[in-house]
This record gives structure tokens, C-alpha cells and sequence, in this order.
């Protein structure tokens, strides 16, 4: 199980990686979190929708209201990232894999003091 913390920390960049790839709507993105993971990742719409209105208000996501390429008859909304959303992701990047390394170099047994 993911702590709620480390989950919390993670939402922006994985959903920003995911949108780089190409636009998305909600319940396609909660989708491919819980596959790319392994079901280890299950977000529900309510973790979901504000973090991307959040995500919005701060210039990182932009969306518009369309109707689906399988539905014709039921709107969604899509997401699309930024230029300010891919400099964040550049820089979290950065950031995650800094962390990643420090885990890993902590974690790797003390060389022995002769």
C-alpha cells in the first residue's frame, strides 16, 4: 500500500507525464495510472477533479468540453498540458529522480571502515 503522502506527492507529475503524451480525460487518466502501476495506484474522481482544477488554475492544464470520439451523445472534458505544464514536469523530473537516487545510494550497505 502507497501512503497517502507519497501518493499526494506524485499526482501532479504523473498526471503531467501522462499528458504529455497526448490529451486525456478523467476517467481515462485514473485508468492508466492503475495499469502503468500495476493496480497499486487506484485513484477515485474525488482525488482526481480538484487536483485537476487545481492543476488548471495554476496554468499547468488547459481543458475543453467535447463530445467523445465513442459516445457521440455524452461530453467530456479533456486536458491538454501547457508550456508551463512541461517546464514543471521537466523540473520534477529533476526533482523525483534526485530523490530516487538518494533512496537508492541510502539504501545500498555502509562500505566497511578497515
Amino acid at each position: 500500500m502507497i501512503s497517502k503522502t507519497l501518493m499526494a506527492a506524485s499526482t501532479r507529475p504523473m498526471i503531467l507525464a501522462i499528458l504529455s503524451r497526448e490529451e486525456d480525460y478523467g476517467y481515462s487518466i485514473i485508468q492508466k495510472v492503475k495499469d502503468i502501476s500495476g493496480g497499486h495506484l487506484q485513484w477515485t474522481d474525488g482525488m482526481l477533479y480538484p487536483v485537476l482544477q487545481r492543476m488548471e488554475m495554476d496554468g499547468l492544464i488547459a481543458s475543453t468540453w467535447r463530445l467523445s470520439g465513442e459516445s457521440q451523445s455524452r461530453p467530456r472534458r479533456y486536458y491538454t498540458i501547457t508550456d508551463t505544464g512541461h517546464e514543471e514536469l521537466a523540473s520534477e523530473l529533476v526533482s523525483w529522480r534526485n530523490i530516487w537516487r538518494a533512496l537508492v545510494r541510502l539504501t545500498k550497505p555502509a562500505p566497511s571502515e578497515d
